[in-house]
């Protein structure tokens, strides 16, 4: 692992669990199962213990986002307006369920407390794109553009 991340804590001390796990995700985006091991030998804690750690924090994520993170508000005023039958349909367009990431991860779908835009609820994000008062019929044509954008992207750059 990067050892730049463990020459800013001194070793042993169990009191920068945290703030190394977030180094870590800082780099790979997640907390690959090596690094949590490099930690919990850093720190001298059992690797149970930091994955302990890593788990009860939502923060902490030991698998990879997709390409297209999409979070559904579940917040009361989407709540009120159906974001249920708007997270089913991601769902089953997906192929997936809230938390999860598709196979070939173009996306990661999440549920969040609140968005903070109930003025548009129901509302979902994209990356950082906001689709407020959606519908169900939406949805595929969401997905859909996410897929030909990246698609496109690659094509652009001569790549396969």
């Amino acid at each position: 692992m990067h050892k730049q991340i463990f020459q800013k804590y001194p070793a042993k001390d169990k009191s920068n669990l945290i703030a190394l796990l977030q180094a870590v995700q800082d780099i790979y985006g997640y907390l690959p199962e090596g690094a949590l091991q490099e930690v919990s030998d850093f720190v001298g804690l059992p690797l149970s213990r930091v994955y302990g750690v890593a788990t009860f924090y939502n923060q902490f994520r030991l698998t990879p986002l997709g390409e297209n993170v999409i979070r559904v508000c579940r917040g009361t005023a989407c709540h009120v307006c159906n974001s249920a039958n708007i997270l089913f349909t991601l769902e089953t367009n997906l192929g997936i369920k809230a938390g999860q990431t598709t196979r070939d991860k173009k996306f990661t779908l999440e549920t969040v407390a609140c968005i903070g835009a109930c003025s548009i609820a129901p509302v979902i994000t994209v990356n950082d794109e906001y689709y407020g008062k959606i519908t169900v019929k939406e949805i595929p044509g969401i997905i859909k553009k996410y897929n030909v954008t990246k698609v496109q992207d690659k094509q652009k750059a001569g790549v396969k």
